[in-house]
């Protein structure tokens, strides 16, 4: 008897000690959830009832130099699914049929956007209002959806601004993980293109921050009061230096042909004001998701309308570059201005290969500039053969061309400036002979350019050497108010004297009203113009049209070259394209002129 009482006494303590056990793990659990993890907890639990919305700043407007808006904004709304507050069998069905996509494709677009369970991930943008209508209405049989309006871009249709614009779209994994420091987010609209990808971090802005308390529905009760909305500072707005007109000139006059390129500079201070690749394209279809089969289109297309022919275009420049030539003999003391070599009697015999002149009746004697005027090769060809090919390299090197010039825009092509070194390495050491010189000397042969690195050659023969680097951006205005203006910044200087100058722009004024110039059709009677013809040998189709113009010659201010591929003389094609750019801008100026003069008239 007494052993069991002892036994039921050991019992009793032993379920004290028990009891004493659990309460005390209760105490320091409650403890640990009320103080020590309360702010894990809580967040939790904020995190169940607050939805954050990411507030889309305004993106810049872009406006040319006049002040007319060539890139704007419109309002679109994206409908967007928080995976904690969808319900089964409901939600995504429900979904799918107001917004024409079936449930495996909604998963897979919240698996792709989803940042966290309670934030919302983006499922479909640019969704039509009435079906905004709808999810507003019914918004009980469509628990955890929510829409936000959103700003997408707007892009001027059939003007041409693609090859300088670019457009904007979703940012990509990759860039997500490149780009930390500029808080990218999925679902957030980056430049990918042109100027909207070279000026992204001042057309995007600040993105904002709202917080939305929700029921355990998903239902919207109104902002969260506990935490303080973080208003979205808007991107600063650009003024370029393009000039829309001439830019609209520019495409009702090459939009007869397949393809080519227009790039019209101010040589006074390297302003683009005007440039277009075409075909283009339309940079709006970027702005949402582009369904698979017109990306195939567009990037199958045999005539490459995604190619920017501006900056990535490279092309032998052909008889444009004969200037060059001249002033590289002059500058050697290898001519002067009286020097004749063997006459043109339609081509040139060097070894075993009859180098042929485009005019098969042959030039005669001539002097440099009026092998300029006339576009002879065999001159040329005489020329090149005493410069050789590494001097010819050199001068093209300080003229600009092999290398980027430095614009304003993303993704510049170099083109290619061949030396020996080149030939060595493609040909073999002693493989190649002098005749490449002959080639080379005629723009043709290995060399390779951008139509952008010829309009600014010619700047500098416009501008007295001086070559200023070619911008597109002329004003920046920030939400702030500051205005930041972008001022002309000289790239190189030509390596010509001032002589070899004077002599190269008479040969230009004499293309265009010399007796025998390729180009006599742009002369007339209000206004000088210089320019030069090029007809590029093309080994996979017809021959390339090329021509640079300048006007007024007596006193630059604008330099336009236009290149149309497959379209034969330079003379016949790409000419009167140039003269329409520049009658338009001769005429805006003359207008202008007029006003200012019937202003001055007035204040009198």
């Amino acid at each position: 008897m007494e052993r069991y009482k002892i036994s039921l006494a050991g019992r009793e303590k032993i379920s004290l000690v028990v009891v004493a056990i659990v309460i005390l793990l209760l105490v320091v659990g409650l403890v640990k959830l009320q103080l020590i993890d309360h702010s894990e907890f809580l967040e939790k639990s904020e995190s169940n009832r607050i939805r954050v919305v990411p507030i889309t700043p305004r993106r810049g407007v872009v406006y040319d130099r006049e002040g007319k808006v060539l890139i704007d904004n419109r309002p679109s709304y994206t409908v967007s699914v928080v995976p904690a507050e969808e319900v089964k069998g409901k939600t995504l069905p429900n979904l799918g049929q107001v917004i024409s996509l079936d449930t495996l494709e909604i998963r897979k677009r919240i698996k792709k956007n989803m940042v966290s369970r309670y934030q919302p991930a983006p499922v479909k943008k640019d969704i039509p209002f009435d079906v905004v209508a709808i999810l507003e209405e019914q918004n009980r049989i469509f628990p955890g959806i929510s829409y936000q309006m959103e700003r997408v871009r707007q892009y001027p249709v059939e003007l041409g601004c693609e090859a300088f614009s670019g457009y904007v779209g979703e940012v990509s994994e990759e860039q997500l993980g490149k780009n930390k420091m500029y808080n990218y987010r999925l679902g957030s609209m980056i430049g990918k293109e042109g100027l909207e990808k070279y000026y992204d971090n001042l057309l995007r802005g600040n993105e904002g921050t709202a917080y939305i308390e929700v029921s355990a529905s998903g239902q919207i009760l109104g902002p969260y009061e506990g935490r303080k909305k973080i208003e979205a500072v808007p991107g600063s707005d650009l003024t370029l230096t393009i000039d829309l007109d001439l830019q609209r000139t520019g495409v009702e006059a090459i939009d007869t042909f397949c393809c080519g390129a227009i790039v019209a500079l101010d040589p006074r201070s390297g302003e683009v004001l005007a440039m277009l690749s075409y075909p283009n394209y339309d940079a709006n279809i970027f702005s949402s998701v582009i369904p698979e089969s017109l990306w195939l289109e567009i990037s199958s297309d045999s005539t490459h309308p995604l190619l920017n022919r501006p900056l990535n275009g490279l092309y032998p420049p052909g008889s444009t570059t004969k200037l060059l030539t001249v002033g590289a003999g002059l500058e050697e003391g290898l001519i002067n201005e009286n020097t004749t070599f063997k006459p043109c009697l339609g081509g040139m015999q060097f070894g075993n290969r009859f180098f042929r002149c485009w005019y098969a009746g042959g030039h005669g004697r001539l002097t440099a500039v009026h092998a300029i005027e006339q576009s002879c090769d065999v001159y040329m060809y005489q020329l090149g053969l005493k410069l050789g090919v590494d001097v010819m390299s050199r001068y093209f090197d300080l003229c600009g061309f092999g290398r980027t010039t430095g614009i304003d825009l993303p993704n510049e092509y170099a083109g290619l400036n061949p030396n020996s070194e080149y030939y060595d390495k493609r040909y073999g050491v002693n493989k190649w002979t002098q005749a490449l010189a002959l080639n080379n000397a005629i723009g043709q042969g290995e060399i390779l350019v951008t139509p952008l690195q010829l309009a600014q050659f010619y700047c500098g023969l416009a501008n007295g050497g001086v070559v200023y680097r070619p911008h597109i951006v002329k004003k920046i205005s920030k939400s702030s108010g500051e205005q930041i203006s972008v001022s002309p910044v000289m790239s190189f200087k030509l390596p010509f004297s001032e002589r070899t100058l004077e002599l190269l722009k008479e040969g230009l004024r004499l293309v265009v009203e010399g007796e025998r110039g390729t180009a006599r059709g742009l002369h007339n009677k209000y206004y000088a113009v210089g320019g030069k013809t090029g007809t590029a040998q093309n080994p996979h189709g017809e021959d390339h049209s090329w021509f640079v113009g300048v006007a007024p010659l007596d006193n630059p201010e604008i330099v336009v070259c236009a290149i149309v591929e497959n379209a034969g003389h330079g003379s016949e094609v790409a000419a009167p394209l140039v003269g329409k750019v520049i009658r338009t801008y001769m005429d805006k100026k003359t207008r202008r002129e007029n006003l200012a003069r019937v202003a001055d008239g007035g204040d009198r």
